[in-house]
């Protein structure tokens, strides 16, 4: 054991590409195991995946040596590949993503919140709750891109 501690907690969300709900409910489970196992080989702790039609949301675990754009590209490389070859020809998710850090004592709140994705977008979409994480976070973007 070092002396170096981190405790390095990410909330990843991308969708596909265009918004197009492509995640069809009878493979979306199985992109969401995927994605889990792409993390743990790209030396991640995957705490929670889910999500809806046009997109997810993992909650991860990550080591001081991981780069976030890197392990991004990777991420939605890999379940691209995934998706092209097992489900749905053509797949694509969008080109950038949004990523939040979470303290560890808000891991299971987070944890919980991704779980209820599907009762969550009865109610309102992505477009919505995007805007929503990232105005709660702080963060500025530019609306064209969340069209």
């Amino acid at each position: 054991m070092g002396s170096t501690y981190v405790s390095l907690h990410y909330h990843l969300v991308f969708s596909t590409k265009n918004r197009l709900r492509l995640l069809d409910s009878r493979w979306r489970s199985d992109l969401f195991e995927y994605l889990g196992g792409t993390v743990r080989r790209l030396d991640g702790s995957a705490r929670s995946v889910g999500g809806t039609e046009d997109h997810v949301h993992l909650l991860v675990t990550l080591k001081s040596t991981h780069e976030i754009a890197d392990f991004m590209r990777e991420l939605k490389k890999a379940s691209s590949v995934w998706a092209n070859g097992k489900h749905c020809r053509d797949f694509a998710w969008q080109d950038g993503y949004a990523a939040f850090t979470v303290s560890a004592s808000l891991i299971d709140r987070v944890r919980r919140y991704i779980e209820s994705q599907e009762k969550h977008h009865g109610k309102m979409t992505f477009t919505r709750e995007l805007r929503q994480l990232l105005d709660k976070h702080g963060i500025e973007y530019d609306p064209k891109y969340l069209e």
